[in-house]
């Protein structure tokens, strides 16, 4: 990872929010999504299939170089079990010394750190210090369903482009509005 840039995230649907999350990556550098393994069995959840199957997921990063200067996105992960202790000023000094990143990039609602300490002000505070790149995305907006503006509270409230969304979405059948999503047509392996 030494001198990308990363997206933080969980890239599980590879959506259009995620998508803008690498577009300004590769604006500012090599552009690297890096997401989480094992964090749904850590913290409990339910056991869900993948929306983007893992031998497609290479093709979606191409696809999206299109928007991200014509550079392919690579993908990383790391265990969560191994930082998932980590405060927000350990887990950015991670990015920063072990893993010698030139520049961080995450969504306004992103949370990090040991039990979700830090926000996206804090990471902008502590990349700084860490002399590190640093770039919060707004959230992508679904425009297919786009709740009022007069809807107070967090993005999430708002409409916020999500995998909770797409799952959603392909659960009713309506794949027109996944298509919009995921900004591609889905495909599913079987």
């Amino acid at each position: 990872l030494a001198g990308s840039v990363v997206a933080l995230g969980k890239f599980d649907a590879l959506h259009i929010g995620h998508r803008s999350l690498a577009e300004q990556a590769s604006r500012m550098g090599p552009p690297v999504v890096l997401s989480f393994t094992g964090m749904g069995e850590i913290l409990g959840w339910d056991k869900r299939l993948p929306v983007v199957a893992p031998c497609d997921r290479a093709r979606v990063m191409l696809l999206w170089s299109a928007q991200c200067s014509g550079l392919t996105p690579d993908e990383c992960s790391l265990e969560f079990g191994k930082v998932r202790h980590l405060s927000p000023q350990q887990f950015v000094e991670k990015l920063a010394v072990e893993l010698r990143v030139k520049g961080v990039v995450a969504g306004e609602n992103y949370r990090f750190g040991y039990k979700a300490a830090g926000d996206s002000s804090e990471l902008k505070k502590l990349c700084k210090e860490w002399g590190l790149d640093v770039f919060v995305v707004e959230a992508v907006m679904d425009k297919f369903d786009q709740a009022p503006s007069s809807v107070q509270g967090d993005a999430r409230d708002r409409g916020q482009v999500s995998s909770t969304r797409v799952r959603k979405a392909l659960a009713d059948g309506n794949m027109k509005r996944v298509t919009n999503l995921l900004g591609r047509n889905h495909r599913l392996f079987m």
